[in-house]
């Protein structure tokens, strides 16, 4: 499944929910699906600067060069948002990553309906998984 792919799986999931009640447990009930983030990753190295709530996020390469995350958060709406970036990202290229344009952020509303530190946290989430895929494209450059 492609990146796009992905984004229009979780945009036809949220199309049938009108009430932001109903699109909130959504997103809590998807970030129940993230994996456990073992508790020796949730280091100062990996937290998330400019999130209301504490966000980690940590990657490695998998024996094809794709990235891999593991991600947590200690609040729910964020475990979810976090969940959805992993769905859409995870197991991806560097320049996967580096090319994506994540509609589906705005196409499900997320942006207009998180408060602003929160959407401020879902930028700084973006921002970090992009840093990781420049530090992995970057060292493929120097192999």
């Amino acid at each position: 499944m492609t990146i796009n792919e992905a984004q229009d799986e979780i945009i036809e999931e949220f199309e049938g929910l009108d009430d932001w009640m109903d699109r909130y447990a959504l997103i809590i009930d998807t970030g129940n699906t993230l994996p456990e983030m073992p508790e020796a990753e949730k280091t100062q190295a990996n937290l998330i600067e400019g999130c209301q709530s504490r966000v980690w996020i940590d990657a490695r390469r998998d024996d094809k060069g794709n990235i891999d995350f593991d991600a947590d958060s200690d609040a729910l709406i964020v475990k979810g948002i976090v969940a959805l970036l992993m769905r859409v990202l995870s197991g991806r290229s560097p320049q996967e990553i580096l090319d994506a344009d994540l509609y589906f952020i705005d196409r499900i509303g997320l942006k207009e309906h998180l408060s602003p530190t929160r959407s401020n946290g879902l930028v700084a989430m973006v921002r970090q998984i992009r840093n990781y895929a420049k530090a992995f494209q970057a060292l493929d450059q120097k192999a």
